[in-house]
């Protein structure tokens, strides 16, 4: 989901912006925003998404013999 076609609008992924803290985006265009906010200037830039961490497995349902040859 990385670099699906809608994206959710967010300061913190756009180009024209470097983040300062956990809240705040220095934008080249309108100064310092808070990280949430957007404005009709966003680029989007994926390198700057984190994408969540995967699930780890759910391995209790299977058993012992289940991994064995």
């Amino acid at each position: 989901m990385l670099f699906r076609k809608k994206i959710e609008k967010s300061c913190a992924y756009c180009a024209h912006g470097a983040k300062l803290d956990e809240e705040q985006v220095l934008c080249v265009k309108k100064g310092v925003v808070p990280l949430c906010g957007c404005c009709r200037r966003f680029a989007y830039d994926p390198c700057k998404r984190i994408p969540p961490k995967p699930k780890a497995p759910d391995f209790e349902k299977y058993e012992k013999e289940d991994f064995s040859l």
